[in-house]
């Protein structure tokens, strides 16, 4: 599942990323990463430390 890799990418990167980088690094749709990372918000699996970037919550 897209929401389980966007988490992988995010915890392997060590550092906030955008939802861009998530998609290429992931190898995914930018579409499908963002309905992932909204699905991953409502979890409470990542957090926002700044505008437009993202990190897995700690």
């Amino acid at each position: 599942m897209s929401t389980e890799k966007v988490l992988e990418v995010l915890k392997a990167a060590g550092k906030a990323l955008k939802a861009g980088e998530i998609a290429e690094a992931a190898q995914l749709e930018k579409k499908e990463v963002d309905k992932a990372m909204k699905k991953l918000k409502e979890e409470g699996k990542i957090t926002s430390p700044k505008k437009c970037y993202w990190e897995p919550s700690k």
